[in-house]
């Protein structure tokens, strides 16, 4: 009755596709659950002077404002991976480096309430500069953000391994690739989600969340909040929306909420909006790599020099900068190359702090790697394809030691390179780029070869620290995996595992497993998907990240089948007068093996330590449970020389695609793509198939649509799904999926991991198809089509006649100045028009959306008013100063408005102009900027809602003048003026 191996039906899908699931906010919460929303940044760099609270808790329904004062005596910081001064709280104290930092979080009966009180929060800032590149935050006059650093620069490690100075010396030729890789993330269905809990009697606080792992960050959520670890109880649901690594970032909002419910004496419960999960949530590392090549006459790679700049955001969070050095063993890809120099740095910047996002290092890695396989079959004339291949592991080292310290189990690349040209027609491609070629269309093939880690060894992010600071703080390594195996007093079968699932199919698979080992049927087997820190086996390696299920989880799940097996094949074997090891489990019966006659059923058996604890062998220590706690010995820590295994089984992809491209749209159409993969021994084929080609779409996005973007002041300018792109069904292309087998001597059960591997090939298999049709050096993500038309149209625009230059672009990159002019006539004379202007309740009647105007001075106003841009509506304060007066004639009108939702200002002349028969002509110039969350929508809403806003205001002042001249036509003359419908 095997099950391991076949596409069994899920167990999962019957709850998923009818609705029954049960995620955090399907829960129940506990009586008296208050409910909590985010006050946020709307600056990227400000001191915070003053926050006052007072018109929020006037509010009936809100029940308290948390600051970061509030919490900073019963909580301290993050702790960081590295020795660095970054004092990383959960909320913004004195000071804010981000967009979306958290700054208030205010808690009120029901969300709605919530939301309304964060709107009345004020906070007064004092503005700092900020620094968004990683590059020009090293410079010696960059503004630094963490004083006690003294440097946005936190960490720095030069490596060595063979001997890459004579290498580069003795090469025949040498190249380099510089990638600037962007930001990006995993926007899973569901957002962060929590209800946390103190208990006074023990001080201790019980937190449910959508928290993914790794189970690491359950110590540093125990010293934030400044109890030991048995006093912070963690539980996730049973079902999970979706993760791909970003939900171990839901650990600061733990703290943060678990906090405000010590200070309010009531559960909380927190439910992320959209917004603020792209805006604040978590995204892969920003990185800029220079990578160069040594190489021969045939484009054998002799040695590597790496230089990678890693940005990590404004706080360096646990366990970053594990991005960077997840793949340090793995730096060489799949190539038998023995000299690599590396050189990392981890800088900081006014961005949202970083964490684990699917494939996380893999793409950063791949990438310039990829590029550069690719570069050297360009530049020596050869097919990129014999080029990778001719520098591939061979075969028959396996296991192999890399340079840098990975041993990777097994596999045959040239073998499966040899398969995926085979069936996935890799010489028809050819045929079709030749002739796509000789019509002139733009086509391209890319390749890629890629190793894909999986079980991450716990001990290699220590390699960030000197051998002798690893000495001093002790060893750390290993990847242990946990499982429980249970029978109840009927002979039913639970299994419970330390790993939370967001779609990976744990209840299906273990439940194969575990069947297959004790010889039932799957429906006899029960998966507890749960994880409860206070009752349930679990370490810190515990929770579902680098695609260690099947390899780690599963096989720990096998190990505890078998040896409660061994158990009760003992049991059995007192009771039937044979030997244990002439008994089988099969078909539901335990039977000897020579003898089919001599059986037990296998729930007689199994229910024998319930019922009749006496028939059990007193040798035999019950046979009830079973929890195996398992971590492989191949995972060491870093040696002296920094070696490190920084994974226990490396997987092999190969993947090749056909593209072309339109020259006038740059749109990018995928012909074919085919994905090689050896994953070891499959499981569940079904779920390998969906996981690859989930890693795929995503890997899509990343190549071609996503990007969080951020302008030159900080301002997050990606917040909605409309700017942040991500493919859909109609996007992704058919995709060739083939396998070969190479089983991991490593694992239980010889799996490898599978989920990751297509964000780690996919999007430099992109680029390098692109860079193949376009025929350029240098490429960047995303593949977007305004990028990929510049590229293609790029030398083809005629120089400019003589003594004339090329046009520039009107704006920066990052600009975001909104601009406009216009004019308008009013029946009033201009001296009347000129008091308006400077009467504070005829400007309360006239600004859009104010709740009324205070007069400061006869030229300083201030008004409260309710402003909306597209789907983000919130109260402003704004401050407005008339200027450089010429009455009744000018005046230039400066103003800035903030708000919790965002922030803005700008200014404007307006001139007053007397028109025949008494009237006045309105002209005004402006400037306007906006920032925070209101940005965060997009500058394609912006410039217009700026127009309908300043409309608004002189439609306003006409009609209060006494109407327009030209009779009812007025107001539609004046919204044309502006470019603007009515």
């Amino acid at each position: 009755m095997g099950h391991v191996g076949l596409s069994i039906e899920r167990v999962e899908d019957a709850a998923l596709l009818t609705g029954r699931g049960r995620y955090v906010d399907d829960l129940g919460t506990p009586p008296g659950t208050l409910h909590a929303a985010i006050l946020r940044s709307p600056h990227a760099h400000a001191d915070i002077v003053a926050i006052d609270k007072s018109a929020a808790l006037a509010l009936p329904g809100v029940i308290a404002v948390v600051t970061g004062a509030d919490i900073q005596d019963i909580t301290t910081g993050l702790v960081p991976a590295v020795r660095a001064k970054v004092d990383a709280r959960v909320i913004g104290t004195d000071r804010v480096r981000y967009v979306g930092e958290p700054v208030a979080v205010v808690i009120a009966r029901d969300r709605y309430l919530a939301e309304d009180g964060a709107e009345l929060v004020e906070v007064e800032y004092r503005l700092r500069p900020a620094v968004v590149d990683p590059e020009a935050s090293l410079a010696a006059d960059a503004h630094v953000l963490h004083e006690g650093v003294g440097a946005n620069l936190v960490s720095e490690r030069s490596f060595r391994y063979g001997d890459p100075e004579t290498a580069f010396q003795q090469a025949p030729h040498q190249l380099s690739v510089t990638v600037h890789y962007p930001r990006n993330t995993g926007s899973p269905i569901e957002t962060y989600g929590l209800v946390a809990t103190y208990e006074p009697t023990d001080g201790s606080y019980d937190v449910l969340a959508n928290f993914q792992g790794p189970f690491s960050i359950h110590t540093v959520m125990a010293r934030a909040l400044k109890v030991p670890g048995n006093r912070l109880r963690i539980r996730t649901p049973p079902d999970s929306g979706g993760s791909f690594g970003v939900k171990q970032g839901v650990a600061p909002y733990a703290v943060l909420i678990a906090a405000a419910s010590r200070l309010v004496g009531r559960p909380v419960k927190w439910v992320e909006d959209r917004l603020e999960h792209l805006a604040a949530s978590v995204s892969a590392t920003n990185r800029v790599t220079t990578l160069k090549a040594a190489f021969d006459d045939e484009g054998v790679v002799t040695a590597l020099d790496w230089d990678q700049l890693e940005d990590c955001g404004a706080y360096l969070r646990a366990p970053e900068p594990a991005t960077l050095y997840r793949m340090h063993g793995n730096l060489t890809g799949a190539y038998a190359i023995r000299n690599v120099a590396i050189r990392n740095r981890v800088v900081l910047t006014n961005k949202t702090p970083t964490g684990l996002v699917r494939g996380f290092g893999g793409p950063q890695v791949y990438f310039p790697l990829e590029r550069l396989m690719h570069r050297i079959a360009v530049m020596l004339k050869r097919d990129p394809f014999e080029v990778i291949r001719k520098n591939l592991i061979p075969a028959d080292a396996f296991p192999y030691r890399t340079a840098t310290g990975a041993l990777y189990d097994s596999g045959n690349y040239q073998e499966a390179l040899a398969v995926a040209a085979r069936d996935g027609g890799l010489d028809e491609l050819k045929r079709r780029r030749d002739a796509a070629r000789a019509e002139g269309r733009l086509y391209g093939i890319g390749y890629t070869a890629a190793v894909e880690p999986s079980v991450s060894n716990m001990g290699y992010i220590t390699t960030v620290l000197t051998p002798e600071e690893r000495a001093k703080a002790g060893p750390k390594n290993g990847a242990q995996a946990t499982a429980s195996i249970t029978i109840d007093p009927v002979g039913s079968v639970t299994v419970q595992v330390a790993s939370t699932p967001q779609g990976q199919g744990h209840r299906t698979v273990l439940a194969q497993v575990v069947a297959d080992a004790l010889g039932l049927e799957m429906s006899l087997v029960r998966v507890v998907t749960e994880l409860d820190t206070a009752k349930d086996a679990w370490s810190i390696a515990s929770g579902n990240y680098s695609s260690r299920f099947a390899a780690a989880v599963a096989g720990a799940a096998q190990l505890a089948a078998v040896k409660l097996r061994g158990r009760l094949a003992r049991i059995a074997a007192a009771q039937l007068n044979v030997v244990a090891d002439d008994l089988v489990f099969a078909e539901g019966r335990v039977t000897s093996r020579h003898n089919p006659d001599v059986s037990l059923p296998f729930a007689r058996v199994a229910a024998t330590s319930h019922w009749s604890p006496g028939l059990v062998p007193e040798d035999v220590e019950g046979g009830i449970r079973e929890t195996v706690f398992w971590t492989p010995p191949e995972l060491t820590a870093p040696d002296e020389a920094d070696g490190i295994n920084s994974s226990l089984c490396h997987g092999f992809i190969f993947d090749f695609c056909g593209v072309e491209i339109d020259p006038v749209t740059g749109k990018l159409g995928i012909d074919r793509y085919v994905t090689m993969h050896d994953c070891g021994r499959i499981l569940h084929p079904g779920m390998v198939e969906g996981q690859v080609r989930g890693g795929f779409a995503q890997a899509l996005g990343a190549a071609v649509y996503e990007e969080l973007s951020y302008g030159q002041d900080g301002a997050f300018l990606s917040g909605t799904l409309a700017d942040y792109l991500l493919p859909t069904a109609t996007e992704v292309p058919e995709l060739t999926v083939l396998h070969v087998e190479s089983p991991s001597p490593f694992t239980p059960l010889g799996a490898k991991g599978v989920g990751e591997g297509n964000c780690m090939s996919t999007p430099v298999c992109l680029a390098n198809a692109v860079a193949d049709a376009l025929g350029i050096e240098a490429i960047d993500l995303p593949l977007t089509p305004a990028k990929i038309a510049a590229l293609a149209a790029a030398g083809d625009e005629p120089a400019p006649p003589p003594g004339h230059d090329k046009p520039k672009a009107s704006t920066k990159p990052g600009d975001r100045t909104m601009r406009g002019e216009g004019k308008a006539e009013v029946a009033a004379p201009p001296e009347k028009v000129w008091a308006m202007l400077l009467d504070p309740d005829v400007l309360a009647s006239v600004i859009p959306g104010a709740h009324g105007v205070k007069k400061l001075s006869d030229t300083h106003f201030k008004a409260d008013v309710t402003l909306g841009v597209g789907p983000v509506k919130g109260r402003y304060k704004a401050d407005v100063e008339l200027t450089d007066l010429d009455a009744p004639r000018a005046a230039t009108l400066s103003g800035t408005v903030t708000g919790g939702l965002g922030n803005g200002g700008g200014n404007g002349r307006i001139t007053l102009e007397p028109i025949e028969g008494g009237g006045t002509r309105i002209g005004y110039t402006y400037e306007a900027h906006v920032g925070g969350k209101a940005a965060a929508v997009g500058g394609r809403l912006l410039d217009g809602a700026s127009r309908v806003i300043i409309g608004g205001f002189f439609s306003a002042l006409a009609r209060k003048a006494g109407g327009g001249r030209g009779g009812p036509g007025f107001l539609k003359r004046i919204f044309a003026m502006l470019g603007i419908g009515r």
